[in-house]
């Protein structure tokens, strides 16, 4: 943990927060947060995949600086139980709140906000480079190859344990039909190049063994 600590001082560091021990505190209560008990895919482990991607395309952001910190955040709050984009928006709020609090300027804070929030529907804008590269950072597990998809899509089922098997296969249905529909996944020229077929195939395979109609 201490070398993702180190990555968040970093990155606020980069966007202009000052105090180090508000910054310990944020990044400390933060990766309490990814460490929750309930979190089967959306725990540290996604965390530390999303930052390496960022880390990885950095070049292709305007702000990368920015990008890992609403990376950090963007799955800060995760209830499995909360509906729509109840998390999140308490992600967004969260995240403001905290760099406020270190300090971050306020147009930086902004853009951070912004970025989580695009989380909900991944359609970042085609010169939205920010945007474009956490999309696709959070989105890169479903061009995994087939073992680890399913992986994934076993501990999103376990994260909703809570919901009978038919309602759990009609919402996850709806939700890989409403990522196919994407004009495109991925954005950042390698992803675009090489996960967008594997990501669709392995969306398309989940979505039919759900057997759920049309």
């Amino acid at each position: 943990m201490d070398g993702l600590l180190d990555r968040w001082r970093a990155a606020a560091v980069a966007a202009g927060a000052r105090g180090d021990e508000a910054i310990h505190a944020a990044g400390t209560g933060l990766l309490r947060r990814w460490n929750e008990p309930h979190r089967r895919y959306h725990d540290v482990v996604h965390l530390t995949a999303v930052l390496a991607v960022v880390d990885a395309a950095q070049s292709h952001a305007d702000r990368p600086d920015l990008v890992r910190l609403a990376a950090w955040c963007h799955d800060a709050v995760y209830d499995p139980r909360a509906g729509g984009d109840a998390n999140e928006r308490a992600s967004a709020e969260l995240a403001a709140g905290l760099l406020q609090g270190m300090g971050v300027p306020a147009e930086s804070v902004s853009e951070v906000v912004r970025l989580v929030l695009l989380t909900v529907g991944h359609r970042p804008g085609p010169e939205d480079r920010n945007a474009a590269l956490l999309c696709d950072a959070d989105l890169a597990v479903l061009a995994s190859p087939a073992p680890d998809y399913d992986r994934y899509a076993a501990a999103i089922r376990a994260e909703y344990a809570h919901v009978p098997d038919p309602a759990f296969r009609a919402g996850r249905a709806a939700v890989l039909r409403g990522l196919l529909a994407l004009p495109a996944l991925f954005h950042t020229p390698d992803l675009a190049r090489s996960g967008e077929r594997p990501a669709r195939d392995n969306l398309r395979r989940e979505l039919a063994g759900l057997n759920v109609p049309d």
